[in-house]
């Protein structure tokens, strides 16, 4: 049973607000470019007199608008009379573009924009495009001014779309120069990540091949080691290594054995106890075990000898072991050294990030409680609510 939380990933809004304003109409301008076939894309706000114009584009309007083609390179009419147009005769089409780095524009702000657009000019379409969201009734009135204004096409690109946009593989460029962010680099660094941790598992199922192996997972960067400091109590603090019993590769890390206590599973497969007062996780090649580790020891065998004797009377089928693992993280191992040094010849998980609570490992741990018969093994989950008693109560874990 594995107690955990579920991680998401999010990206945060991007904040166009941040941007000052002729940096967010470069923005939009910068998104404009595969918008249409444009012979001129002018960046006409930047100057500060811009007529109404933030930006001005001229689509390039392509081939004969008379529907049909003049083979008659040496008549400049047809033989009905009427004249013929040429490309050159067709002109491009003006499109006005206005950018509004606002937190909100209502309907009426929107109708007083679009009202005060320059007139007197053939324009063909209008782009307008704010930092902010726009609700449904700002939306109405700008299709419906637009409408009335002539505008051939309008298009009204709020925080959403514009964020659409960006997050297109196409503008992954623009949306790095803008705001620092890159999908593609992101992708690059993951495809990174995931070869580092196949890396690190494959060198694991390599040299830590033997289940129950004790192996030193050590921070690479204390350069306390080996010697403990004495002056702190707690033992995260006096020294950023422990010796542990390795147990296997799993999909989120490395798992070593943190306690393994006798254990009871009843016929349903929900019943069941664990004897508190022992614990046989101890590694035996330990040369950091201290005076205070040696008496709890001590303590332990007689409390062991007590629940073996009740576990030995239960029936076979009912043996269990309850056995709770911590998770080395791939992408915590920095790198494994099999050969050891003279302090301690087992390998060397050397490991880069260490929590001051909790070392190296993930914030939960997995719990296993199995019978131990071989073919026949029986799994119940560990829930507080269906433990019975069978071993005695550790009155130090009570207090």
């Amino acid at each position: 049973m594995v107690t955990k939380s579920i991680p998401t990933k999010t990206t945060g809004p991007l904040h166009f607000e941040d941007l000052e304003p002729h940096r967010f109409e470069d923005l939009v301008r910068r998104l404009l470019y595969d918008f249409r076939q444009w012979r001129e894309l002018e960046a006409t706000g930047r100057t500060g007199s811009d007529e109404g114009f933030d930006a001005r584009g001229y689509e390039a309007v392509q081939g004969d608008f008379g529907g049909g083609i003049d083979d008659d390179d040496d008549d400049d009419n047809d033989d009905d009379g009427s004249e013929s147009r040429t490309d050159s005769d067709v002109k491009d089409r003006v499109w006005l573009i206005q950018c509004k780095r606002e937190k909100s524009i209502p309907p009426k702000k929107m109708a007083g924009y679009l009202d005060a657009l320059p007139r007197g000019q053939q324009l063909y379409g209008i782009i307008f495009a704010a930092a902010c969201d726009f609700s449904k009734a700002a939306r109405d009135a700008f299709r419906t001014r637009t409408r009335e204004l002539g505008f051939q096409e309008a298009y009204l690109w709020g925080k959403g779309e514009l964020e659409d946009m960006l997050y297109q593989p196409k503008n992954d460029d623009v949306l790095f120069t803008f705001f620092g962010v890159s999908k593609r680099i992101r992708q690059r660094s993951l495809s990174a990540e995931v070869r580092r941790k196949l890396v690190v598992k494959r060198k694991a199922q390599r040299l830590l091949q033997s289940f129950g192996l004790e192996v030193l997972v050590r921070d690479a960067s204390d350069d306390r080691y080996p010697y403990a400091d004495e002056t702190q109590r707690e033992k995260l603090r006096a020294r950023r290594w422990c010796v542990y019993r390795y147990e296997g590769c799993h999909h989120d890390g490395l798992h070593v054995l943190r306690h393994r206590h006798l254990a009871f599973v009843d016929d349903d497969e929900v019943a069941w106890d664990f004897a508190e007062c022992m614990d046989d996780s101890a590694p035996h090649d330990n040369p950091w075990r201290t005076a205070d580790d040696e008496k709890l020891m001590d303590q332990v065998a007689a409390a062991r000898a007590n629940a073996m004797t009740i576990w030995d009377a239960l029936p076979e089928k009912n043996r269990a072991w309850f056995e709770e693992y911590l998770v080395l993280p791939y992408e915590s191992v920095i790198d494994i050294d099999d050969k050891g040094d003279e302090w301690f010849e087992g390998p060397h998980i050397y490991v880069g990030e260490f929590d001051p609570v909790r070392g190296p490992f993930r914030d939960y741990r997995r719990v296993r409680l199995c019978t131990i018969g071989q073919w026949s093994a029986r799994h119940a989950e560990a829930t507080p609510e269906t433990r019975v008693k069978k071993f005695p109560r550790d009155e130090a874990l009570a207090r």
